[in-house]
Formats: structure tokens, sequence, C-alpha cells
């Protein structure tokens, strides 16, 4: 159930109206996690790495309040968690968005995940479901590329508070299998702190599979 923030309290209240103003309110974070645990656990319990690793980030997400605030109707709401609308690459090369819903059990997770992913790449065009929830995480991969910075394409005229996270191509090391991870917010409701909670959040999840 999403809780109201009561603005005229908040403590984040000049922060918000002064961002809420920006042309641009989402900052971007671009930073590696070591998913060589969790590359282990996805080859041991043969489990999709992309849905082992894509259970850690919403998880993480829940564990930071900031990331499952939205805006709607210029009112602020908390959400206890966040759902992915990631994009599903199909055999011709275009893609379609999908919802894939969290679940603290990582077996449901993963089930309703893999199912989601058929179901997408069987369909054609861009919106293949109706999108009503608010708490989503717009979620996307650049599978074969290591990126070290990454922006988004916006459409101004639609007002947009959801986290963007974008996974990138892993590299091996001598010390670590480094994934480049990309995180954009909406300023008005998080801050720096919140996207350096997020990865050590995260590096914790996958650390702990």
């Amino acid at each position: 159930m999403k809780q109201q923030i009561d603005l005229e309290n908040w403590n984040r209240k000049a922060h918000f109206h002064f961002f809420k103003t920006f042309e641009e309110p989402f900052f971007g974070v671009t930073a590696v996690v070591d998913i060589q645990n969790a590359l282990r656990f996805a080859k041991e319990q043969n489990q999709s790495l992309f849905c082992t690793y894509l259970y850690c980030c919403l998880k993480a997400v829940s564990e930071v309040p900031a990331l499952n605030l939205r805006i709607e109707d210029s009112e602020v709401y908390r959400y206890p968690y966040s759902h992915a609308s990631a994009t599903i690459l199909r055999p011709d090369g275009t893609f379609g968005f999908s919802y894939i819903p969290f679940n603290p059990d990582f077996l449901t997770f993963t089930a309703a995940a893999k199912q989601e992913i058929v179901r997408v790449q069987n369909t054609s065009g861009l919106f293949t479901r109706t999108f009503d929830e608010a708490n989503l995480i717009h979620v996307s991969t650049f599978p074969n590329l290591h990126f070290t910075a990454l922006s988004h394409a916006r459409k101004f005229s639609i007002s947009d508070s959801c986290p963007k996270i974008t996974f990138g191509k892993f590299e091996r090391t001598d010390n670590e299998i480094a994934m480049p991870v990309a995180v954009h917010v909406h300023h008005a409701l998080a801050d720096g702190r919140d996207v350096e909670h997020f990865f050590v959040a995260f590096q914790k999840n996958l650390n702990e599979l």
C-alpha cells in the first residue's frame, strides 16, 4: 500500500520544490558491481543471470526508500517496493516493454520473470500490455557493451519520476567480474547518497546469493 508524503513537514520539502521545476530533473551515476558470485550462483542453480541480478537489484531498490517515491498529480507517494519494466530483446532485433513484478522470494520472482520474457518475445511492438503501475523501475540492458556513461531519451511533456537502471556487459579482471550499472533518478525525490546506498545494497545482495 502506498503512503502519501506530508510535503509541508517533509525534511526534503525545499529540495522537492526546487528540483521538480527543472526541465531535466533526472541525474545519473554509472558505477560497476562485482557479479562473480551471482554468475557462480546462476550457473549452479541453472538460473538466468539476468533474472538473478535483476532480483538483487529490485531487492536493493526496496531497501532504499527514496527509490520507491513517485510523483502523482503533484503529490509524493512512497511505495514499499518497485517492480521492473524491462526492455526484452526479440530474435528479430526489436524489443518490447515488459512487466516483471518484484517478489522477495527468489524462485517466485524468477519464475514470473521467465514467463514474462517469453511472452514479450512472442509479441510485436513496444507496448504489449497496459502500464498502470506507478512504482516501476525502467530497466534496460547493453549485453555487448561495457559502457562507462549513459543517457536516456526523454519526453518532457510526460510526467515521469520512475528511476531508470541500465546494465552493461561484464568484464573479467584479476579480482572481479565487473558489470557497469547506470542509475538515473529524479532529483526532487532522491539524492546522491540514495544512489550510493543503492549500490551498496545491490553489491551486498549479489554477494549473499
